[in-house]
């Protein structure tokens, strides 16, 4: 485990196409990111695996980017709460909100990534301050893994399986977006190498594609006119 740096998520990148961020090499300490994770809720209690499904409090939904112009309504949407094991080998509870017809599925992913320790660094909601502010002030270098965003997709018109509640990101700074010359985050140009296999990336075979294979979700690391190694959905696109 390695020390946050006090710049992370503070230091803005030039503006570069399609409304990303210039990509830039990725800095020393962020080639073998292993950060602690910062809590935003209670640790779990004992050992085992814990998770709850719940309809979406009215507190989360509002600091979420769910808004009604979304394609999903709230009422179909759900809450998890689940545990899983950060980079600092300790146990922590995340939240995500994902489509109901899904949740108990997801669970049983995160069931299984526990069992098999894979390191998250953070799981929790994605705010619509952060959404406002990826499209406009992006600093390259986010780790959130989430499920629920109401955005379109990434350089298209159409809503992302994300405004569903149907599609998750994994660590997207170890699993980047890779379309040509564009990553995504921008300074994770080092994780595009997949050879050099480190903690927390999504890779063939592993406990993660597994899980995912297991209920039926595409994984956007086998596309093949682009990569999303972060990018797990029901339809597989």
């Amino acid at each position: 485990m390695t020390r946050r740096p006090v710049w992370l998520g503070t230091r803005v990148l030039p503006d570069g196409p399609g409304g990303f961020g210039v990509v830039q090499p990725t800095p020393p300490v962020l080639r073998n990111r292993r950060f602690a994770t910062i809590d935003i809720l209670p640790p779990p209690k004992g050992k085992r695996f814990r998770a709850t499904i719940a309809p979406v409090p009215s507190a989360v939904a509002e600091r979420s980017t769910w808004r009604p112009k979304c394609p999903v309504p709230l009422e179909d949407l759900s809450y998890l709460t689940m545990t899983f094991w950060g980079f600092d080998r300790e146990r922590h509870t995340g939240e995500m909100i994902v489509h109901s017809s899904v949740a108990r599925d997801i669970v049983g992913v995160f069931r299984h990534l526990y069992q098999a320790r894979f390191a998250i660094e953070e799981m929790r909601v994605v705010t619509l301050r952060e959404q406002r502010r990826w499209k406009t002030h992006s600093t390259g270098d986010t780790n959130v893994t989430s499920s629920l965003e109401c955005r379109r997709t990434t350089l298209g018109t159409s809503w992302s399986e994300h405004s569903f509640g149907l599609a998750i990101d994994i660590n997207p700074f170890h699993n980047p977006y890779l379309n040509g010359e564009l990553v995504a985050p921008e300074l994770a140009t080092a994780y595009t190498d997949r050879t050099n296999r480190r903690p927390g990336m999504v890779l063939e075979g592993d406990a993660v594609t597994r899980a995912f294979d297991a209920i039926g979700w595409g994984w956007g690391g086998r596309w093949s006119s682009m990569k999303d190694w972060m990018h797990f959905s029901q339809s597989g696109h």
